[in-house]
């Protein structure tokens, strides 16, 4: 009996000392679960399919070593301040619908018991999703809503690693003011009084109502004329009155904010109306997937629309084009804005759980809140990744920044995207004005 005793207590005292050496978190855990919430069904499924196999390219990298991919993630297999636990990802389709997405993240939370969120492409629905993290305490990442007014509302439980609609609707009329002082590479500079006066067609949830208001402010603040901005919904199946709306301002730049299926339509529409202003731009979203690309053609070769990634930063980044090159492999297509980005908020929350070291929601809480992601380490051209824990933005990255691409004709027949801003790593010289369907 004694003997049995001794043994205990020398077994206890193994247990004890192992506690003091290997992290609580090292023991307990054998997988981190992320609950993602992205558009799989309904008018942004394509997106929500672009967005899902960069998530999971992410989580395939963190979870294995790839000697030959130049990032930290790629070299532990799993996170290896939790003794290499393995990233779970468990998808859920929101369908573009808010309140569908608040009650997703509740299941999540109190059924699936996950870690953690990362999601949900539509702003409105990021806005639901994020308010029900915050009620429970449950960390939140989101890698591709772009409203400004996500990041204004003093959450402590959401941070956001892309840049946000103000970044990148000023970055359009820093190119259209570069456009008048001979800026852009292969563009002789523009009068003013040519592309003076704008038109704006935005679909009206929380994302496009935001950006509508964006196009208005900056229009006076660059001194252009705005003739109209509408608001109209994603779901329309008709977009006539609005197109002809558009064309009776005669503006010389079109700009748009819409999701797939109404980015589709809404192009169809131009074309069939004859619409011919000298600059088309798009918000991104609908306008970079790879159905708007492939369904529409050579129509769209002169839009401009803004991302975070188009296929030519391979030839800013290597690890870029390693990373590309994986992505294409499992889909068939280039990284686009929308994969890059869900790759690039996985990937944070790799590295934020990497050094808390546990998954408690304050260890987490504190390493997204001091975390510094260098740009070597990412595939968007970015300064990197550290979060704003002060002001009116908290949890906003403010290392990151966008890039204006746009669709050209290349010399096989192919529709490919060209970088035309920043002005510094254009590459190739932009096609104006828009030479019409």
């Amino acid at each position: 009996m004694k003997s049995a005793i001794r043994l205990g207590m020398v077994v206890l005292g193994v247990l004890a000392i192992v506690g003091l050496i290997v992290p609580s978190g090292a023991l307990a855990v054998e997988e981190i679960k992320i609950g993602v919430i992205y558009p799989l069904t309904g008018g942004a499924a394509a997106a929500g399919r672009e967005l899902r196999a960069g998530a999971e390219l992410a989580a395939e990298i963190a979870n294995n070593v790839m000697a030959d991919l130049p990032m930290t993630m790629a070299q532990n297999a799993g996170v290896k301040s939790l003794g290499g636990a393995k990233i779970k990802l468990i998808f859920k389709d929101h369908e573009g619908n808010p309140t569908l997405g608040a009650d997703l993240a509740k299941k999540l939370i109190h059924d699936d018991k996950v870690d953690g969120i990362l999601g949900c492409y539509h702003s409105s629905v990021t806005k639901t999703v994020s308010a029900v993290c915050e009620q429970y305490g449950v960390p939140m990442i989101n890698g591709s809503s772009t409203s400004p007014e996500l990041t204004l509302r003093g959450f402590k439980w959401f941070w956001r690693t892309t840049p946000h609609d103000k970044l990148f609707t000023k970055d359009l009329f820093e190119l259209l003011k570069g456009l008048t002082e001979g800026k852009v590479k292969g563009v002789p500079a523009v009068p003013k009084k040519d592309i003076m006066t704008l038109a704006s067609a935005c679909e009206k949830t929380e994302w496009g109502s935001h950006v509508s208001e964006l196009i208005q402010n900056f229009s006076k603040e660059y001194g252009f004329g705005l003739k109209k901005s509408l608001l109209y919904a994603a779901k329309s199946v008709d977009l006539s009155s609005e197109v002809r709306s558009l064309k009776a301002a005669k503006p010389d730049v079109m700009l748009f904010a819409s999701y797939t299926s109404d980015a589709i339509l809404m192009v169809k529409t131009l074309k069939a109306q004859k619409a011919h202003p000298k600059i088309i731009w798009g918000q991104n979203a609908g306008f970079e997937t790879p159905e708007f690309r492939s369904t529409l053609g050579t129509d769209i070769v002169g839009f401009l629309t803004r991302s975070v990634f188009v296929p030519k930063v391979v030839e800013i980044k290597k690890l870029a084009g390693k990373v590309n090159n994986m992505y294409k492999k499992k889909t068939g297509n280039d990284l686009s804005g929308a994969s890059a980005r869900s790759f690039t908020g996985l990937q944070a929350w790799v590295a934020i759980l990497e050094k808390a070291g546990a998954t408690k929601p304050a260890a987490i809480q504190a390493a997204a809140n001091s975390i510094e992601i260098p740009g070597s380490q990412l595939v968007v051209p970015w300064k990197g990744i550290k979060f704003s824990t002060s002001g009116d933005e908290l949890g906003q990255n403010i290392w990151g920044s966008g890039i204006i691409g746009q669709y050209q004709l290349a010399k096989d027949g192919q529709v490919d995207m060209e970088i035309v801003y920043p002005f510094d790593v254009t590459s190739a010289s932009m096609v104006y004005p828009f030479k019409g369907f």
